[in-house]
């Protein structure tokens, strides 16, 4: 049986940064330990100095709609909704230490949000019972 969610972020899109942040939030309102392990060109948004998530081209059109709606719903941010579901469970965020040296990034750099900074070996080693997706 499952025993907690991993999510693996390697996109900084603005949906795929939405989308971890529901999961993550949905999975500590149930007691699910989750991972978040954090590569890519998902971990500028992890930085003290963050840029804006982008839209993809693709998805343009809709997302004036999308954001005014979640603005109405009074949902709130990927970030504090990260934040959020940090405080109500056991929720890490682990950043690719791989991808934060190719980058240039220091470990002061890293937003307070951030856990660790680990290697791929790191976080799937701690996998074994999770179910780990993509986002």
């Amino acid at each position: 049986m499952t025993r907690g969610l991993g999510i693996v972020l390697y996109s900084g899109r603005a949906d795929s940064l939405v989308l971890a942040g529901v999961l993550a939030q949905t999975a500590a309102n149930y007691d699910m330990p989750t991972r978040i392990f954090v590569t890519s060109f998902a971990i500028p948004y992890f930085m003290k100095e963050k840029p804006e998530p982008k839209v993809p081209e693709v998805f343009k059109e809709f997302a004036g709609k999308m954001m005014e709606g979640m603005a109405k719903m009074g949902a709130p941010s990927w970030y504090d909704m990260l934040k959020n579901a940090k405080e109500l469970g056991d929720v890490k965020i682990m950043l690719c230490s791989m991808t934060m040296e190719a980058m240039g990034y220091s470990k002061e750099q890293a937003d307070p949000i951030v856990d660790d900074i680990v290697g791929a070996a790191t976080f799937l080693g701690e996998m074994e019972d999770y179910q780990v997706i993509f986002v």
